[in-house]
């Protein structure tokens, strides 16, 4: 019950960064959308030996959150279930990769030295990479509401299915957890000296959760109907600025610098 709670809470705080009215967040969602994708394939495409380049890329991530208010420790949290997996892949590398690139250490008694092969270097290239990404999509989400981001997918004509599916998960995640709170709850009111839920119960607790999740599901789906839905959903068209313009060129450009020029 108290991760249930918990991940709650966290989707909650991450919908209050959403709105606030802080000036990245008010930037258009397209500009915030490009150059994040943008950047992300500029960090993958980085030679795995480039460790200089590649801290320099770190530039976008640290003015994000710096300027943009955000916790670099919240923002490690909430990915705390991609993270190992990106330090997995990365451990693994030097096996395949034994390419030696320099000694360290070597003399005339010891003329081999500590030899650095390619597989450690790219193991923390690898890693960067995958934490730099992460990050970017963090800040992305942290900055930016789903609805937001839907309306940014559908400027640049993505399909409205898979626009409409996005958001109407993102939205039934909310739903599906309150009710699972709710069962919990109950459960446990029911068996306060009980540590956990039985497992002769969990078939039964899981067939409640799902199909008081579709009532809900009926239930706010005919409550759209009612409101004028159609299979599209509504966003009031954003006018862009100057800022929102110089956003995306501005960084462009500086992405373009680090990868290419410097």
């Amino acid at each position: 019950m108290k991760s249930i709670e918990d991940h709650l809470h966290e989707l909650n705080r991450l919908q209050e960064l959403q709105q606030r009215s802080h000036w990245m967040n008010r930037l258009h969602p397209l500009g915030k959308l490009l150059v994040c994708v943008f950047y992300v394939f500029m960090v993958a495409s980085i030679d795995k030996y480039d460790m200089q380049r590649l801290i320099l890329m770190a530039v976008f991530p640290v003015f994000c959150f710096v300027v943009g208010e955000l916790s670099i420790k919240e923002g490690l949290y909430r990915m705390r279930l991609i993270l190992p997996l990106v330090i997995f892949v990365g451990i693994f590398n030097p096996f395949f990769d034994r390419t030696p690139l320099m000694t360290i250490g070597a003399t005339a008694a010891n003329p081999a030295g500590i030899v650095i092969t390619g597989g450690i270097i790219s193991m923390l290239t690898l890693m960067l990479k995958g934490l730099l990404t992460v990050l970017t999509a963090y800040v992305l989400i942290a900055l930016t509401s789903i609805e937001e981001l839907c309306y940014a997918l559908r400027v640049i004509h993505v399909p409205k299915v898979i626009v409409i599916v996005i958001l109407l998960i993102y939205r039934y995640f909310g739903l599906m957890g309150n009710e699972a709170n709710r069962i919990t709850t109950a459960y446990h009111l029911r068996a306060p000296s009980q540590k956990g839920i039985h497992y002769k119960a969990w078939g039964t607790l899981v067939g409640q959760w799902l199909l008081r999740s579709m009532d809900r599901a009926g239930v706010v789906y005919e409550s759209m109907t009612l409101r004028g839905f159609n299979g599209d959903f509504r966003v009031k068209k954003r006018v862009a600025g100057p800022a929102d313009f110089l956003f995306p060129v501005i960084w462009t450009a500086i992405f373009i610098v680090i990868r290419f020029i410097v």
